[in-house]
Order: C-alpha cells, then structure tokens, then sequence
C-alpha cells in the first residue's frame, strides 16, 4: 500500500479565526472542495466531505454525537470522523482529510492525485 501524500493549504491563521456553528461545525472552500471541519472537545479539529456518501446531506448541518461521530442530518447515518467509516451499520465510507496546527496557522491537507507515480 502506498502512502499517501499530501498538499498542505493554510485555511486560518488560528483557530480562534475559524467560525464555528453552534454545533461545533462549519465549511471551508480550499482547493476546489467543500469541507466540513469540526471542532471536537474545543480542542481537537477533523475534517471531512461536505455531503453525506449516502444521500448528499450537508454534514455541517448535522451534529457530532457523544461518542465524536458526525451524523448526518437526513437519515442520521453516523461516520467516524477520524477514519470515516460508517458507525451505524450502513456500508457507506465518508472521505476525511488530514488538519494541523502548526506555528504558522491552520492547514488541511488534500492528497495529490498521482495516478501515473509508481
């Protein structure tokens, strides 16, 4: 299995720049793609897909469960947000991407598509 790499893009200077909903939840645009960042325990952040696999739904619009899962707000199918799987029993696998904190701000990291790099 090859390791995956990644393009670091800086999404907020700090934390404290990023605006969350009350549910812990928001979207950032970076690189052409819509993402659902959540802030768990007020300390830790998780992105993922902004659409729910199954059918579509704006995961921002869901809430995190007590065990830290997002669920989705149509159908309240529940992934884990630092694998993506599907918690709640459904098959489906929802895409995550790696966050940091670093000393110079806040960065997500979107895998290079390197289809022809062996």
């Amino acid at each position: 299995m090859r390791e995956k790499k990644y393009t670091w893009h800086k999404i907020a200077d700090s934390l404290e720049e990023i605006h969350f909903s009350s549910n812990g939840m928001t979207e950032i645009e970076v690189a052409g793609k819509t993402l659902c960042i959540a802030l768990q325990n007020n300390e830790q952040l998780l992105a993922c897909s902004q659409k729910c696999p199954h059918a579509g739904g704006i995961l921002s619009n869901g809430y995190l469960d007590a065990l830290g899962n997002i669920v989705c707000p149509l159908h309240r199918y529940k992934f884990s947000l630092q694998t993506g799987r599907n918690t709640s029993g459904e098959g489906y696998f929802l895409k995550t991407y790696p966050i940091e904190i670093r000393e110079g701000g806040v960065f997500a990291g979107i895998e290079q598509n390197n289809l022809f790099n062996w």
